[in-house]
């Protein structure tokens, strides 16, 4: 029975390796992000609109700037 083919036909690339690195960076940046940055924007007394672009763009930050760190990571480590 022959084996089937994926999309990898051995270990993934070293690209690919960052690609994943940077979802899973900025799927963390964001969880601490909308924590954090909810949390300040109530502290300051943030309310509807205000609230959610402010945590928004905390997230986003956060997002990408730990997806960044992580991608660089990945790229060292190949």
């Amino acid at each position: 029975m022959p084996v089937p083919v994926g999309a990898y036909a051995g270990q993934p690339s070293c690209f690919d390796r960052m690609k994943v690195g940077f979802m899973i960076g900025f799927s963390v940046g964001m969880a601490t992000g909308g924590l954090f940055g909810g949390f300040n924007a109530l502290r300051y007394g943030l309310r509807g609109a205000e609230l959610l672009k402010n945590v928004g763009k905390v997230m986003v930050q956060g997002g990408g700037s730990f997806g960044t760190f992580m991608a660089i990571g990945a790229g060292i480590r190949c």
